[in-house]
């Protein structure tokens, strides 16, 4: 595989702002899979106060030569003012899977 694979993680306020922004990267191939996780519960300090909110989290499987540009798409998407975007660089796995990654947001 000439390109890494890696994994964003984003959280979203509900499950339609995360689908519309999931199909969203997938149509203009910056990620080749957006799987949403539903019913995450978020603990996290905000403007000075411990908040609590119910989110939906979103796995979004691209390489690392479509990171700058997938970040910038959800910075432009996103409703939170400070989105959480955090990409995990992937050590291993499935050699077809891998490939499949790389394969899908190929322009």
């Amino acid at each position: 595989m000439a390109e890494e694979a890696i994994v964003v993680y984003c959280t979203f306020p509900d499950v339609e702002t995360a689908r519309r922004i999931g199909r969203q990267l997938i149509e203009e191939k910056l990620a080749a899979c957006v799987s949403l996780v539903p019913g995450v519960e978020s603990i996290y300090r905000w403007q000075g106060a411990i908040e609590t909110s119910a989110e939906v989290l979103a796995l979004m499987k691209t390489t690392t030569w479509k990171y700058q540009m997938l970040e910038n798409k959800i910075r432009e998407l996103h409703p939170y003012e400070v989105p959480e975007i955090v990409s995990v660089r992937v050590d291993g796995g499935s050699a077809p899977y891998l490939n499949w990654i790389e394969q899908s947001v190929m322009e």
